[in-house]
């Protein structure tokens, strides 16, 4: 997984008081938890515009007062009508114990069902899945060059190795639908 740098400094004082001086100040109190002891920090408002809107997963390099730590993002609370970051939550990664995070998925190759008038319909851009950090890739590749006319992929099709999927596997990724006026065939050598 790709890895992003976070700086912050610890928080003083815990309390409604604090959080509104500092969301004031263009900050947003944040917490990390999962390690031995929670630590409330709080870092630049700026800077969760490169980890929230992209689709994309990483591992944050939190450093905080000198200490680094590796985590994630666990839950993010907005404003609900200026939609800015309130709190960030943040997990602490073990190199040996799995995490869970989402996905984005990305679709390769082109559909023989497509070229013959198929249409093709992505159910799903990201997928639920767990593992250790190591294990895991920046995105999930689905090759869809074997893809016919009422074929799909679902999640129980996907195999990476040393990644557990948490979505289930019943969900349809990808499918090639019949339009109006596909050929269906099952001969492979048209």
């Amino acid at each position: 997984m790709k890895t992003v740098s976070l700086s912050g400094s610890l928080r003083e004082n815990v309390g409604k008081k604090d959080a509104k001086a500092l969301r004031k100040a263009e900050m947003v109190p944040c917490v990390l938890y999962g390690g031995n002891e929670q630590i409330h920090f709080a870092t630049e408002a700026k800077n969760f515009k490169k980890i929230l809107f992209t689709p994309e997963c990483f591992i944050i390099n939190l450093n905080i007062d000198g200490k680094s730590y590796n985590a994630i993002l666990q839950d993010v609370q907005y404003h609900p009508v200026t939609d800015n970051v309130l709190h960030a939550d943040f997990l602490f990664v073990r190199e040996d114990k799995p995490i869970t995070v989402t996905l984005p998925l990305s679709i390769e190759g082109s559909a023989p069902g497509v070229m013959r008038g198929g249409k093709l319909k992505q159910a799903v851009r990201k997928i639920k899945v767990s593992g250790l950090a190591k294990d895991l890739p920046d995105v999930i590749r689905i090759d869809i060059s074997k893809l016919n006319i009422l074929d799909s992929i679902k999640v129980r099709d996907l195999n990476i190795e040393g990644v557990t999927m948490v979505t289930p596997g019943y969900q349809v990724i990808v499918e090639v639908r019949a339009a109006r006026g596909a050929v269906v065939t099952n001969d492979e050598n048209e």
